[in-house]
């Protein structure tokens, strides 16, 4: 049996190849619920499903082979996509998913390579540390099967923060929420609901530089691997910004620099705007000016109003930070200068 969890394969397949009671059958979304099947499965193999289940938000059902994700990036040069497929299956990996980019302005390549190996994670990087300086390689080496640690930070407008946090619960993304950081109190109550510490830290210019010092103290403290603002309406200083340096991720109205200040919806409404949209980017010392990792725009008309602008608006917020949160906390968003290369 051990021969057969070696391989990462569905359950049908695994019935198939040992001829096992359930051949043939489909699985649509979970493999373990037996009580829908017409046939006995035996004890025995229920336990090894069992000791499978994959995590939420994620597609193992193999316990003996870890999954990893390698991203790198160097000078493009011939022998990378060799060399590195040569490494992998040196050490016994089978390559799942895989994709490339080589970028003709800057003479850069990328990659990405999803892949199983029984092998360690600290024996593989260790490993990797020996191959890399061979092609002057920039890596890093993720486990996917670990959800990524996160704080959000939020204001008063909780939209947002409504939809990561319903995202999250319902395995729509591969995160963990350690806790909520705002400079307001009004989402106390929402924190509770999903069981997520709450911190309210007053910001002011007076205490700024305290209040950022307690943020940057409850971050480190939560093992935060990724920072979102949902919305959060304070201006994060220099030294904060290089400290969560393409760890933090923004969302804001795609206006800028049109409509700057407050009630952005309202400007673009007096001035008859026909498209209104939204901007995820990394964080920077430059204002809203990081990396973009995603954008998308809603149309609009005359009969539209403050309000229905507004709503449309704080919509098309939401599905952009989510699907540049997604992406991101799956790995597949590389910096590249002040672009990314993302592969989807």
């Amino acid at each position: 049996m051990s021969a057969a969890l070696s391989h990462f394969e569905p359950p049908s397949v695994f019935f198939d190849r040992f001829n096992l009671p359930g051949r043939g059958l489909v699985f649509q979304k979970d493999p373990l619920h037996f009580g829908r099947l017409k046939c006995k499965i035996p004890l025995k193999i229920q336990q090894i499903f069992l000791s499978m289940r994959p995590q939420r938000g994620f597609k193992t059902y193999n316990v003996l082979m870890n999954v990893y994700i390698l991203n790198l990036s160097c000078k493009d040069q011939p022998g990378i996509v060799h060399g590195v497929s040569g490494f992998l299956l040196e050490r016994g990996g089978n390559i799942e998913e895989a994709a490339q980019y080589n970028d003709p302005d800057t003479g850069l390549f990328f990659m990405r390579v999803q892949f199983t190996s029984a092998q360690n994670a600290a024996s593989l990087r260790e490993d990797l540390q020996k191959f890399a300086p061979h092609l002057s390689l920039q890596w890093a080496l993720y486990e996917a099967s670990k959800a990524m640690p996160t704080v959000l930070m939020v204001s008063k407008e909780g939209h947002c923060l409504n939809d990561l946090l319903f995202r999250t619960q319902s395995g729509l993304l591969p995160i963990e929420v350690k806790a909520i950081i705002s400079n307001h109190r009004d989402f106390y109550q929402l924190a509770a609901s999903y069981n997520i510490p709450f911190h309210h830290i007053p910001v002011t210019s007076a205490t700024k530089e305290q209040a950022e010092a307690k943020q940057m103290e409850i971050i480190e403290q939560e093992g935060a691997q990724l920072v979102i603002l949902a919305r959060y309406m304070q201006i994060l200083s220099d030294k904060m910004c290089q400290h969560l340096n393409a760890r933090a991720i923004n969302i804001h109205h795609s206006f800028l620099p049109s409509f700057k200040g407050a009630k952005p919806y309202y400007q673009a409404h007096d001035r008859g705007v026909k498209l209104i949209g939204a901007t995820a980017h990394y964080v920077t010392a430059d204002l809203d000016e990081g990396p973009i990792i995603e954008q998308d725009v809603t149309r609009v008309d005359h009969s539209k109003t403050v309000e229905d602008l507004t709503s449309m608006g704080r919509d098309t917020e939401s599905q952009v930070l989510a699907r540049a949160v997604k992406w991101h906390s799956e790995h597949r968003v590389l910096i590249n200068g002040h672009k990314t290369v993302i592969f989807k």
